[in-house]
């Protein structure tokens, strides 16, 4: 299993509703309201063989009211 993290930038107005689309995508664990550059922080969890890129581009990318992302790729959780 590979964790990454993936901050979304929404279009104004918006942030809440791509939130609840995103809960709704079975690899995301966690979405959180941020504060800053980017409005969403995204948990995912993915299985080892699923491309990290055509994830992102295809299952967050696409949900309505997503401008931007940043993928942040995990090596090690401490506890």
């Amino acid at each position: 299993m590979q964790t990454i993290f993936v901050m979304v930038k929404c279009e104004l107005g918006k942030a809440y509703e791509v939130a609840d689309d995103a809960v709704a995508v079975e690899q995301i664990s966690e979405v959180y309201s941020t504060s800053g550059q980017y409005d969403l922080l995204m948990k995912c969890y993915l299985d080892e063989k699923t491309d990290i890129g055509h994830f992102v581009t295809s299952r967050i990318q696409t949900l309505p009211g997503v401008k931007d992302t940043f993928t942040l790729i995990t090596f090690k959780a401490f506890a």
